[in-house]
């Protein structure tokens, strides 16, 4: 299974970013090889319109399973994501990528659409 975080920085120390297409960093983890990657998304700071279609279009790129966020992706951006088979979490912001994964992992995150 891979899971998507929408993080403020690197490493399973960094906040989760609440906010979805404008998120610093996109954190992939890999449950099967247990690696934790990450995609520097600060460019995304530049566009003045459509940074959350462009932050979904990479998050599809990735073939993700999961995506754990804060607020959640707007109109424009679920409707990308919508075309994938993926689960989105929200409101996770505030917790560490650690605590959003044990959340998850314990059902104890809130299932967006």
């Amino acid at each position: 299974m891979k899971i998507i975080f929408t993080s403020s920085g690197e490493g399973w120390d960094a906040k989760i970013d609440p906010r979805f297409g404008r998120t610093d960093y996109i954190l992939l983890y890999n449950e099967e090889t247990e690696e934790l990657s990450s995609i520097d998304n600060r460019e995304i700071q530049d566009v003045a319109h459509g940074a959350g279609p462009k932050t979904a279009e990479k998050i599809f790129s990735l073939g993700a399973d999961v995506l754990i966020t804060g607020n959640g992706p707007g109109g424009n951006a679920a409707a990308i994501l919508n075309k994938m088979p993926l689960k989105i979490y929200i409101k996770a912001g505030g917790m560490t990528i650690h605590e959003a994964y044990e959340a998850y992992k314990n059902n104890k995150l809130y299932e967006g659409e």
